[in-house]
């Protein structure tokens, strides 16, 4: 027997895991990985640790929601595109649904005052979340003078001078090789995520040792996989066009979110500024406020927090079709689907192309300057929503919401040195909003 072979799974079982994945994957891109790693690695053996970590550090150069290109690229390296595809749809999925029904309470019952008061008691807890999450993104990735330099310029540019996230990440590119070719010693730091090689990788079924399936560059398997990719993307504006009564506004989401997948590079917290800023500033899809209830909802839900764009969706349709539920409904399903679909082609087409330049130095020191733009990106989203919650109404109005704050400081106390996990903050948010609202 092919010692490869030993641990293969089944189909059936890999299907049933990817669909438990769904349900439970709360507590954002680290809890994807952790509960990705103690199943497939540490209790079936499917995939070892340093192909885990490896396909991890692959996805992570590509745009989108790297955890949930994690499971597509496992479920494609365990059973082909057959897998690829469960486990990318899996992934995705409940969360929809789940945020589905919750938007439409949102909007049908959001102004009742105690679903109002749970929806506040959410929002400070959100804020925590997102500078737990720039603190850990900042550790691990500003290790040099350059780093908080880039920082500082990325917050700079979209914070002062409102430039889009897109021109950031290029121009911070084009500084990269510039620098690299006049000073490549800057960009030679040893990479941050450390791989343990497994002594005995043939114990796993997917090891250092493995293929990826359709590795190297074939044009007819390029061209023949566009070509299916645009004819998913371009079935559902086809039909907009000829069944709906604005076809303007539907075309503009499916560009929008389109864009947004292709375009946002470092994860869900670097997705969001961008969609904030366009959706709210620019398209006037929903409120500040409702942005951040949105975070909110989409922290109750599991599955990856860049879910949070089928909100966004919902509240676009809604509003644009007069409270139409059934048009907010299709809008999230929308965006949902276009804000996904390219993840499949970045896997299926891009995935054996750039496990080649896994490793590659230079590679390496590129990203290191684009995530450290991240950081500046993500810490103008903080004051872009943390704003409106501790000063509701904004600053000039010197409405400061003393409650909020203490909350705020109270939940990054409870997640960073007591080491909640976030579905037991939601839901002490959710009964202190309720207090507040039955005392106060």
């Amino acid at each position: 027997m092919d010692e490869k072979q030993l641990g293969k799974p089944e189909i059936k079982e890999a299907l049933k895991f990817w669909f438990k994945l769904g349900w439970i994957s709360f507590g954002g891109t680290a809890g994807h990985i952790a509960l990705m790693h103690d199943f497939l690695v540490d209790k079936k053996k499917w995939i070892s640790n340093s192909r885990f970590f490896h396909a991890l550090s692959i996805c992570m150069l590509l745009p989108g929601p790297e955890a949930q290109q994690l499971a597509i690229y496992i479920g494609w390296q365990l059973h082909g595109k057959r897998g690829g595809l469960i486990a990318g749809i899996l992934f995705v999925l409940p969360s929809m649904f789940i945020l589905l029904g919750l938007s439409i309470v949102y909007v049908s019952y959001g102004n009742l005052p105690w679903i109002y008061a749970m929806f506040n008691g959410l929002k400070p807890a959100v804020i925590a979340i997102i500078i737990i999450a720039l603190y850990k993104v900042g550790q691990k990735s500003l290790r040099s003078v350059l780093h908080f330099i880039i920082a500082g310029a990325a917050f700079v540019c979209i914070f002062f001078f409102n430039i889009s996230l897109l021109l950031i990440i290029i121009g911070t590119i084009m500084l990269a090789m510039i620098i690299r070719y006049f000073n490549p010693g800057l960009l030679s730091e040893t990479s941050n995520l450390q791989t343990d090689h497994e002594v005995n990788e043939h114990g796993y079924y997917i090891n250092s040792f493995s293929a990826a399936p359709g590795a190297g560059f074939e044009i007819k398997r390029l061209i023949k996989q566009l070509f299916v990719f645009i004819v998913f993307w371009i079935i559902p504006l086809i039909a907009f066009y000829f069944l709906s009564k604005d076809f303007a506004f539907w075309q503009r989401l499916v560009l929008f979110f389109t864009q947004t997948a292709f375009f946002t590079i470092g994860g869900s917290y670097t997705v969001l500024p961008y969609v904030a800023q366009f959706a709210v500033t620019k398209f006037g899809w929903l409120s500040k406020m409702q942005m951040v209830d949105g975070f909110a909802l989409a922290e109750t839900t599991p599955g990856p927090l860049i879910i949070v764009v089928g909100f966004v969706g919902f509240m676009a349709g809604f509003n644009h079709f007069h409270s139409s539920l059934l048009m907010g409904s299709i809008a999230l399903v929308i965006t949902t689907f276009y804000t996904f679909l390219p993840c499949f082609l970045f896997i299926f087409i891009g995935g054996p192309l750039i496990e080649k330049s896994h490793g590659n130095e230079a590679v390496g020191g590129i990203l290191k300057l684009v995530t450290a733009a991240v950081v500046g990106v993500i810490l103008n989203l903080t004051i872009f929503l943390g704003n409106e919650v501790i000063f509701p109404g904004g600053v000039s109005t010197n409405h400061f919401d003393v409650i909020a704050l203490a909350w705020v400081i109270i939940s990054i106390f409870l997640m960073l040195k007591l080491k909640l996990n976030v579905v037991y903050l939601i839901l002490l948010s959710l009964l202190a909003g309720l207090l507040q609202y039955a005392f106060f």
